[in-house]
């Protein structure tokens, strides 16, 4: 079977994947945990101008065996050409319009209500609709506001603060737990579906025994300290202590749990390249096996980049955290 044939591409609906199979040269999709929308990048042999250019703004779907793995809209085209090496057509697809109202800043507030009911109001002003993990959408505040924050930028904020993925697809907003397991999960061995790895299991610069955070208790006139102890096995003894004060001790809780998870989540780190699978999805596990002791082990998948190319065929590379499952302890 050619490589190609395991991709196929949609243009405002319009399958389009007969065509391009002759004329594409690579094919890579990017699924990121959050910090950076997901993209879509497909560049075809457009000698005489024969692919038909999309419009900017076109949605676009690509999937591989059938899977979808992207969704998104056309950010940008760029045509290349010279007298030696021929023409090429690029296009760049966004998880979601760039040019839409996802980055028009908004100007509101809500008394005591929960973050689903707050963030919601915002989604619905972007366009989007929204699902939120239960954990996070009950957290209840006296006070929330937007101050003049788009839905991207105020998502990314509740992201850092919470330890949380924000996503952004097509015309949906997701906010979602980190370390929770909510995604299937996938395998690979070496041997058999496992073609490489770089894998550093322990990294002690992300560790820490606990998380402190200052907050303000309005009764007494004072700032008053809550502390979180992480529960590491590690030997960590330095603690997080947060910069700034938040506003209450609910919210000084809320931080170290994050806190917490981010330590678990920055407890090592590493890459791997598999063959091409698009059951992989950021924030899901990957279990290793067939490496050594103290690498094999379930890590959590934080960038999932499928790819395709006219030379070096279909492949899908990961980066990993989040050692587990006796990654990281060579038990011999």
């Amino acid at each position: 079977m050619s490589w190609t044939n395991l991709w196929s591409v949609a243009i405002n609906g319009v399958d389009i994947s007969a065509g391009l199979r002759p004329l594409l040269m690579s094919i890579t999709v990017t699924d990121k945990d959050g910090t950076a929308g997901d993209t879509l990048s497909i560049t075809v042999d457009d000698s005489g101008g024969q692919f038909l250019m999309p419009n900017e703004g076109a949605s676009i779907t690509a999937a591989i065996n059938g899977v979808r793995v992207f969704e998104g809209t056309v950010d940008k085209v760029r045509s290349k050409g010279s007298r030696g090496q021929g023409l090429t057509l690029s296009i760049t697809a966004k998880g979601y319009d760039t040019k839409g109202p996802a980055k028009e800043p908004q100007a509101f507030h809500k008394d005591d209500a929960t973050l689903e009911e707050f963030l919601g109001e915002a989604a619905r002003n972007a366009g989007f609709s929204l699902t939120i993990d239960p954990e996070l959408g009950s957290i209840n505040r006296d006070y929330w506001a937007a101050d003049n924050e788009s839905f991207l930028h105020l998502g990314e904020r509740l992201q850092r603060e919470l330890n949380a993925t924000f996503k952004l697809r097509g015309n949906k907003a997701v906010l979602a737990l980190r370390g929770k397991d909510a995604l299937p999960g996938i395998s690979a061995a070496y041997g058999r579906n496992l073609i490489s790895w770089d894998i550093a299991p322990l990294s002690g610069r992300g560790i820490f025994a606990s998380g402190k955070a200052r907050w303000l208790d309005r009764d007494k006139a004072s700032f008053e300290e809550e502390e979180t102890d992480f529960g590491s096995t590690r030997p960590a003894k330095a603690a997080n202590i947060i910069r700034s004060a938040v506003r209450d001790k609910n919210q000084a809780r809320e931080v170290g749990k994050a806190r917490k998870r981010e330590s678990e989540r920055e407890a090592g780190e590493g890459s791997a390249v598999i063959d091409i699978n698009p059951a992989a999805q950021a924030e899901a596990l990957i279990s290793l096996s067939g490496t050594r002791p103290g690498i094999d082990g379930t890590y959590r998948m934080v960038t999932v980049t499928h790819s395709g190319d006219r030379s070096t065929g279909n492949s899908t590379s990961l980066e990993l955290k989040q050692p587990g499952g006796g990654a990281g302890t060579d038990s011999r």
